[in-house]
């Protein structure tokens, strides 16, 4: 078991992480630069078991929530793009967690949005939230934290070493 965790711009809610992505500017760029990644590998799953999904709806898939739709969720086991969405989502568990927990996301998070992101009242006691206003999505040398590229790192392992002694 582990003594205590830290998570760096991680989207702990997926449906409005994903909503995020699909919408002007990331769904221009990002969501585009995803599916070049993405599709390539859910074909290669499909030449290794043949009808696992329909390879003309996943090549017609325009942003995350279809990609997810056709074959992340099915193929984990969930009934689709909302569903994965809403059950593989850290937010609502949060509550929960006994262990020392850092979560760090940047207010401005293009991916993360920051009316998404839990409030003190939301997580457990052993949860900390770090939500500096400015960082964007692991951009934090660029003025989201304080000091040289190694400021946001040395901060959370620093954290980390104080919490683990705790535990």
């Amino acid at each position: 078991s582990a003594d205590a965790i830290a998570s760096v711009c991680a989207p702990l809610d997926l449906a409005a992480g994903g909503h995020a992505i699909g919408r002007g500017f990331n769904r221009q760029v990002y969501t585009r630069m995803f599916l070049r990644t993405m599709v390539p590998k859910a074909l290669a799953k499909l030449a290794q078991y043949p009808g696992l999904f329909d390879r003309a709806a996943l090549l017609a898939a325009r942003d995350l929530h279809a990609f997810d739709d056709l074959f992340t969720a099915p193929l984990h086991g969930f009934r689709d793009a909302d569903d994965y969405w809403r059950r593989a989502s850290a937010k609502p568990l949060l509550p929960a967690v006994r262990v020392p927990a850092l979560l760090v996301n940047a207010r401005n998070d293009p991916f993360v949005p920051g009316a998404s992101l839990p409030r003190d009242g939301e997580v457990a006691p052993a949860v900390t939230l770090w939500q500096p206003a400015h960082g964007g999505h692991v951009g934090f040398a660029q003025g989201g934290w304080p000091g040289h590229v190694r400021a946001l790192p040395e901060a959370v392992a620093a954290w980390l070493a104080d919490h683990a002694a705790l535990g």
